[in-house]
């Protein structure tokens, strides 16, 4: 058994990376989808979606981070995918799976999800363009609108050379309205040589275990369960550990805190601070409480000190 953390778009970054892999349980993590359109980025860029590029591609806990890449031309993404593949990252991965508007109306993302044709050509294109030794991989959703070419798609990512495939159990139209359709995992884990890891709606351990019977997959990906409940892969991984206790999620904002000093400009520290406490908030009504206390908050300063005088009271 595997377990990915997901990539999320503003929220899986490198200083959540770093907490969620130090707590364990996730033995690869994936970046938050750089967005290539009609250039070839600098490496700049790469660096600042992974900086983990510049530690041998690996979190401070030790766990592989792979660059996910995001796009609807071949050739511009197999010229981007070389500059990374220069980077010495561990993987590449290939997003075919973001529901957002801003995404899908400019040919990116969930909306190749019509094109099985387009699918094979950029896979094809990135594993061309990136040395042997990299593996490539793809993450997709079950369709766009509906299902109808959910295995054709698998099929098409699987012949053009990717070694591995997520599956998001949902359409872009379903985005992360419950529930997640695992059964439709099954007959794509039947048909595909390749490892099929399960993603969608996995927010505790008996979910995990309800994933894994529908779908028969060994491979999972939690995204969104584990900002949540910070301890999910752990508890998934081993047996006998258990849910972080209250005073544990108090210890882990102050750890976040400190990582955000490395992040430009107060207001998005202050902004990465709330959302994580309203996230939280799913798993630990406490939290629910404390965001509607510090939302209008600017300054991470005043957060930390409401969350400090929770820790201390």
């Amino acid at each position: 058994m595997s377990m990915t953390l997901a990539p999320m778009e503003g929220v899986v970054d490198v200083y959540m990376r770093d907490i969620l892999t130090k707590i364990g349980g996730f033995d690869l993590c994936v970046s938050e989808f750089v967005r290539v359109s009609n250039s070839v980025l600098p490496v700049a860029v790469y660096h600042k979606y992974c900086p983990e590029l510049k530690t041998g591609g690996r979190t401070p806990a030790g766990v592989p981070v792979h660059v996910q890449l995001m796009g609807g031309e071949p050739q511009i993404l197999a010229e981007n995918a070389e500059v990374v593949g220069s980077l010495g990252p561990l993987g590449v991965d290939l997003n075919f799976g973001c529901p957002a508007k801003t995404v899908n109306r400019r040919d990116a993302g969930a909306s190749l999800l019509r094109f099985p044709h387009r699918l094979h050509d950029i896979v094809s294109a990135v594993r061309k363009a990136v040395p042997a030794e990299i593996p490539v991989s793809a993450k997709m959703r079950l369709g766009f609108e509906d299902k109808i070419l959910y295995l054709e798609n698998a099929l098409a990512i699987e012949e053009a050379g990717a070694v591995k495939l997520t599956v998001h159990a949902r359409t872009k139209l379903e985005g992360y309205r419950a529930p997640a359709h695992w059964e439709y995992l099954a007959p794509i884990r039947e048909a595909l040589t390749i490892p099929v890891v399960a993603n969608g709606e996995i927010w505790t351990p008996e979910d995990y275990l309800a994933c894994k019977e529908v779908s028969g997959c060994t491979d999972f990906m939690i995204g969104r369960g584990a900002i949540a409940r910070p301890s999910l892969a752990l508890e998934i991984a081993q047996l006998d550990a258990e849910k972080f206790p209250w005073s544990e999620i108090l210890a882990l904002l102050v750890q976040y805190n400190t990582l955000l000093g490395g992040m430009d400009g107060s207001l998005r520290r202050a902004g990465r601070l709330k959302q994580w406490i309203k996230l939280l908030g799913r798993t630990y009504e406490p939290c629910s409480d404390l965001f509607i206390s510090i939302r209008r908050f600017q300054d991470p300063a005043e957060i930390m000190a409401v969350v400090k005088s929770i820790s201390t009271g």
